[in-house]
């Protein structure tokens, strides 16, 4: 189970982690917002400050030194229960999360995705706090990097002759038709290369931002013609909205997720 329904959530607040993994494109703030109400208990987990700050591409992983630390300043360890979530974020930003921290090896059972998030849990009046929770460092968090995971440019450039791998493209169809500009400077618009689109969000209720049913998800691959023993590589903008696509893929085969981090920041530009 990957995901967890609200009550669950409110029957079991004591007995998890929690993170507001609420990250968007728009001029909101995020951790502002997350100062004046979150699901108590809620670490706020910023996804601009715990990127690599020394790679000029966005939301690039950190290194395993950097993120145990993080974790120990969290007080979070192995054994722990995580639950993530995000606020209204256009680009369901948590699933970045869950990939970084299944990435660096904590229990995939021990994470999971709260159904609806935090709209759904505030439409349901349940407990909201602006108190921050008493974060306790402890220093016996290990992490396990699956590098094989990421996926670096140079192995796009050799799929796009030798095809070892189905490449999809998770941005909006007008991105990847490139009718529109990228909402970054500096990139070109379209494609890379025998790339396949599904959009993130045709993964989501979004009147609920709920995940779909298993059956509507197999359908989304099964209508481009991917078969569950194929290895699929995913990419978006700079990597994070494509983290649904590679949640979803994982959930229904089981199959390790896999992200070419660069993403178009990096193969797009002009």
């Amino acid at each position: 189970m990957s995901l967890v329904s609200t009550d669950w959530l409110e029957k079991n607040l004591n007995k998890v982690k929690i993170f507001d993994a609420t990250w968007t494109m728009s001029k909101r703030s995020p951790k502002e917002e997350y100062l004046k109400e979150h699901i108590p208990g809620a670490i706020f987990f910023d996804l601009d400050e715990h990127s690599d700050k020394d790679n000029p591409l966005p939301h690039q992983m950190s290194n395993s030194d950097y993120w145990t630390r993080m974790l120990w300043s969290f007080g979070i360890e192995n054994s722990d229960q995580i639950i993530l979530y995000s606020s209204n974020s256009e680009i369901f930003s948590e699933y970045r999360l869950w990939f970084n921290l299944k990435y660096f090896g904590h229990d995939e059972n021990k994470i999971k995705i709260l159904e609806g998030g935090f709209s759904k849990w505030k439409k349901e009046n349940k407990q909201i706090t602006s108190e921050l929770p008493k974060l306790k460092e402890v220093k016996n968090y290990k992490v396990k990097e699956n590098k094989s995971w990421i996926i670096k440019k140079n192995q796009i450039e050799e799929n796009i002759k030798k095809k070892k791998f189905i490449l999809v493209d998770s941005r909006i169809s007008d991105r990847f038709e490139g009718k529109i500009e990228e909402p970054r400077p500096g990139l070109k618009r379209g494609h890379i290369e025998n790339a396949i689109n599904i959009p993130f969000k045709d993964f989501v209720n979004l009147e609920n931002n709920t995940l779909k049913n298993e059956d509507e998800l197999k359908e989304l691959f099964n209508k481009k013609n991917i078969k569950y023993n194929d290895e699929v590589v995913f990419y978006c903008g700079s990597g994070t909205s494509c983290a649904v696509n590679a949640f979803t893929w994982n959930k229904i085969t089981g199959k390790s997720p896999q992200i070419y981090m660069g993403s178009w920041s990096e193969f797009g530009k002009k």
